[in-house]
């Protein structure tokens, strides 16, 4: 009989990095095709604004003024327009339904259950609304603070990182799911921010190492954050693990933000 290895889940940022490690380790192929379906549906967004007619507004002598070069402008425009429309709506519409499916994934793995490849796709039929509410709701917010001095919306992006999570995994409307993430985080401020600069590192490792190594590095990262996602669960009494060591078992070390 195959035994399941032991995590310790501390909602801290070496506890988090540390389990995450051992989770993506753990689920390697199944969260590699992961992260590889998630680099493809992020592919499209890429690919708007890119055309076969380069124009330099700029360069005006190299653009000879007459009718047939307006009307050929002039339908660059519009084609450049619809497809900015049409990326704007897969960014708002589509991308956030594979995107809060994914971390969904992440946290199964965390839970030590195998991941379930429907569920990259069960917010369509599940909380489609409530995903693109919810992905809509704290963009804007992050948004506007960071608008206003930044910091703001840094503060703001920390404290609803587990939104996302709280839709899936809580199925809660948007506003419910961003109080519940504010409260949840309360206390771990500076423990996701931190994550969030390491992980910035972590990738430029990743680079560092071409492809494969940007993979690992993007699974990682989303372990570490849904095993933090975890730990804070089991830190409030949300979620009951059997037998497995909890916060009390190590002193958080990271402090209030």
């Amino acid at each position: 009989m195959e035994t399941k290895r032991v995590y310790r889940y501390v909602p801290s940022f070496s506890g988090s990095y540390g389990t995450g490690w051992k989770v993506m380790a753990d689920n390697f192929l199944r969260l590699l095709l992961v992260v590889l379906v998630m680099a493809i549906i992020s592919g499209p967004m890429s690919i708007f604004g890119h055309g076969n007619v380069k124009v330099d507004p700029f360069d005006f002598e190299s653009i000879p003024f007459d009718m047939d070069n307006f009307f050929k402008i002039g339908a660059v425009g519009v084609a450049a327009a619809f497809l900015g429309l049409i990326g704007l709506l897969y960014f708002l519409l589509l991308r956030p339904v594979f995107q809060y499916g994914a971390k969904m994934m992440f946290v199964q793995s965390a839970r030590q259950i195998t991941p379930d490849f429907e569920m990259l796709i069960k917010g369509f039929s599940k909380s489609y609304l409530n995903i693109v509410l919810a992905n809509l709701l704290v963009t804007a917010l992050v948004g506007i603070g960071i608008v206003f001095l930044f910091v703001p919306g840094i503060i703001i992006a920390c404290r609803l990182a587990f939104t996302p999570y709280l839709v899936m995994d809580r199925n809660l409307d948007p506003i419910k799911a961003a109080e519940e993430s504010w409260k949840l985080t309360r206390g771990h401020g500076w423990t996701i921010f931190l994550m969030g600069v390491v992980a910035f590192f972590i990738f430029i490792a990743g680079f560092i190492c071409f492809f494969i190594g940007v993979l690992v590095a993007d699974m990682w990262v989303r372990s570490a954050y849904a095993t933090l996602y975890q730990s804070v669960l089991i830190e409030k009494g949300l979620y009951q693990v059997e037998g497995v060591p909890g916060p009390e078992a190590a002193p958080a070390d990271d402090t209030e933000a």
